[in-house]
């Protein structure tokens, strides 16, 4: 949105197990740490973003309840009222539900059906109570997804050190392209990589396929295989919240300040 100087940043990629909801998560814990007002917005099923803050029991009951972003979508509702509080100072989060899932065939009948999450973020937006709104999207391609990014200013993808981590990044651009034709302002922020263990090649040929793609960022920081995020993971917090001093922790507060710095200019 122009002249708007909220940042609405979604974290996507199609391929399953790329970090991108724990990129998300420690992003804005690191975000809001530095004194940005930041609303998280857990756009996947499988409601990782929600558990990275809340327990199993807290995020399962939201899912069945009628305060969760499945029931906000199919009602067409404007999103402030489904906004809950983290229990971290300058970070909210609009929770999933499990019925997300079913969430195209939702859309399938709704008029301009692209546009309901932006639509739904308007008031929000325009208030300019958050610094940032950072989205986290299902591993899939198809509407709901396409309705991210009309919300979205920013994509970043994260992408896996894997054999398989590459898979269906070629997909992933095609779908960025038919997008833009309904959400021309949408910018690629960059690749993040994750999950490296830099004692194996997949880093080095990962790293190295991603340069040779033009026009994209590569973020010089990446994330490497860390235990600590695991353990943070089961007790239900942010890296960076659990365990500062871990590798992990420095690595994503590290990203973060690339990332602010890539998008400010």
């Amino acid at each position: 949105m122009a002249g708007c100087k909220t940042k609405t940043i979604c974290f996507t990629n199609n391929k399953g197990g790329s970090g991108k909801s724990t990129t998300c998560a420690n992003l804005a814990f690191e975000l809001a740490s530095a004194g940005k007002k930041v609303l998280l917005i857990d756009g996947d099923m499988q409601l990782n973003l929600s558990l990275a803050f809340f327990p199993e029991n807290w995020v399962l009951e939201q899912a069945k309840g009628e305060k969760n972003l499945y029931c906000a979508i199919g009602k067409q509702e404007e999103l402030s009222g489904y906004v809950v509080h983290t229990p971290y100072e300058n970070l909210d989060l609009i929770p999933s539900s499990t019925l997300m899932s079913s969430i195209e065939y939702e859309l399938f009948t709704k008029w301009q059906r692209e546009y309901i999450l932006k639509k739904g973020l308007k008031k929000i937006r325009e208030s300019e109570v958050y610094d940032y709104i950072l989205i986290d999207a299902p591993p899939t391609l198809g509407g709901w997804v396409m309705n991210i990014l009309c919300a979205s200013d920013y994509v970043i993808l994260p992408v896996e050190a894997s054999p398989w981590g590459l898979f269906g990044l070629g997909n992933m651009f095609e779908f960025l392209d038919s997008v833009e034709e309904i959400a021309p302002d949408l910018k690629l922020g960059g690749i993040v990589i994750t999950k490296v263990d830099t004692r194996k090649n997949y880093f080095k040929q990962t790293l190295e396929t991603l340069q040779e793609l033009d026009d994209v960022k590569v973020f010089d920081t990446y994330i490497r295989v860390d235990s600590g995020i695991e353990w943070s993971q089961d007790n239900n917090a942010p890296v960076i919240a659990y365990k500062k001093s871990s590798r992990s922790a420095k690595e994503y507060m590290e990203l973060t300040r690339e990332i602010a710095a890539t998008l400010k200019g």
